[in-house]
């Protein structure tokens, strides 16, 4: 058993890290940290001691002052090497730097000094050390104007706001649980005893231009958010992308999503998915009373239809407690669409029998199946 612990944990990258380790619960041991270790000198020094790898994330990104994001982030550095120097340990520390590095300005110093501080640490404690050199980070639930351009673009495409590309340049990305799975790897691969120390150039996803990604997730908006259809979606970067934009959506307002009846004297025809993708589609009887689900995904898109009976359908994003409640009936055909991350159920509140047709992007692989159990 690995034990963990990630300086920023309530961050972006943090929070889907501290997720991610979650998923592996015979492997890693989950250390809690909070910001506040920082400014109490004994609570930082107790929560070193009980790890056998410290992810440092913890970080200033952005502040009017220049100064103020240098001097935060060398000092964070400094307090962590203290508090293990203080209580004579050495976990492995992975130290996530940036491409900015190379360039002039305050945040890149503070990460190349901030690699440095630690490195000279390992040499003289000898104790592991990789120092990572990450691209640009997106994926679901980032800060936008602060953790990515993409999730700027995807919070103002779905608040009604208009997106602008303020400089065209080309970007290298890389997606968080990418991020999150290589970091994981690192840890992993170090045989005990092993003193390792490394410069660590994170290999980036994919690379386009500004312009190029604000033209996908416009047609997203365009497709999705305004018509409920499923875009086509090339690869899995797309799909990655695709899972951020759906995220920035207000949830509680857009579902379910009711579907046209066309009725005549021969019955009922009701049109419950357009795809520019492909994957599976299969239906449920439940009967009265019963839940279903109770899981959640990390990638993968998927629709609950309610075509008979009614249901309700529950979501709620793993590491918080707000649960959604969806109220559907049959008579009126509607959907709810699962965001990852987020655990969802459907039970039949009903008195006859619950029919729910399903639809998701990857066909079922019983040897990597994406699908984690937790109660909503």
């Amino acid at each position: 058993m690995i034990k963990v612990g990630i300086t920023g944990q309530a961050g972006f990258v943090g929070t889907h890290l501290y997720n991610y380790l979650g998923l592996q619960p015979d492997v890693f041991e989950r250390v809690p940290f909070e910001d506040v270790f920082f400014d109490q000198e004994d609570l930082l020094r107790a929560f070193v001691k009980r790890c056998d790898v410290i992810v440092h994330l913890a970080a200033m990104n952005r502040h009017p002052d220049p100064a103020v994001i240098y001097d935060t982030n060398i000092r964070l550095v400094k307090r962590l090497i203290l508090a293990m120097e203080h209580e004579r340990v050495t976990p492995h520390v992975l130290f996530s730097s940036s491409t900015q590095e190379e360039r002039d300005n305050e945040y890149g110093k503070s990460k190349r000094d901030g690699r440095t501080l630690l490195e000279k640490w390992a040499q003289k404690s000898k104790a592991s050390f990789t120092g990572m050199v990450v691209p640009n980070v997106y994926g679901p639930f980032g800060r936008p104007n602060y953790n990515s351009f993409i999730a700027t673009f995807c919070y103002k495409l779905t608040h009604g706001e208009i997106p602008e590309v303020l400089q065209d340049g080309s970007v290298r990305l890389i997606h968080v649980g990418s991020l999150c799975q290589h970091i994981l790897g690192k840890m992993q691969t170090r045989l005990p005893g092993e003193m390792v120390i490394e410069w660590d150039e994170v290999p980036w996803d994919f690379e386009k231009k500004v312009s190029e990604i604000l033209a996908l997730l416009e047609n997203y908006k365009r497709l999705y958010f305004e018509k409920g259809i499923i875009p086509e979606l090339g690869n899995r970067d797309e799909v990655n992308l695709f899972n951020t934009f759906r995220c920035y959506m207000d949830q509680k307002a857009r579902f379910p999503v009711k579907l046209e009846r066309h009725e005549d004297a021969r019955g009922v025809f009701v049109e419950t998915i357009r795809l520019g993708v492909g994957g599976q589609v299969s239906f449920s009887t439940t009967v009265s009373g019963v839940t279903r689900g109770n899981h959640y995904h990390t990638r993968k898109i998927e629709r609950f239809t309610v075509i008979r009976g009614k249901a309700r359908i529950q979501l709620r994003r793993v590491g918080t407690s707000e649960v959604l409640n969806f109220d559907l009936d049959g008579n009126e055909p509607a959907y709810v669409d699962m965001p990852v991350w987020y655990t969802h159920n459907i039970t039949n509140t009903g008195d006859e029998e619950l029919y729910t047709q399903f639809w998701i992007n990857e066909w079922y692989d019983p040897e990597d199946g994406d699908t984690y159990f937790e109660k909503v």
